[in-house]
């Protein structure tokens, strides 16, 4: 497809989901208390979106996943988080 027609067809759905982030910010800038490694992750993964490079939606996803390869012995939790908690992944 040509850049204008992807334009016409998907402009307005990602705005949307753009205006939906922000206010999201907004949210858990108002709120009380410490954030934690899921905001950290998630700016991490906006951040990449600026950069303008290929392949952003696989450099999104690096940013909010687990880059360990060995498997652990026993889960901390019961479910997926959406981010991985370690240190930032370079």
């Amino acid at each position: 497809m040509k850049r204008q027609q992807l334009l016409d067809l998907y402009f307005m759905d990602a705005r949307s989901k753009l205006i939906d982030l922000a206010a999201f910010f907004d949210r858990v800038d108002g709120g009380e208390g410490d954030s934690d490694f899921r905001l950290d992750a998630l700016k991490r993964a906006v951040g990449e979106l600026s950069k303008g490079e290929p392949q952003r939606a696989k450099q999104v996803l690096i940013a909010l996943s687990d880059p360990s390869t060995q498997p652990i012995d026993k889960s901390p939790g019961k479910g997926a988080v959406g981010a991985w908690s370690g240190s930032a992944v370079s």
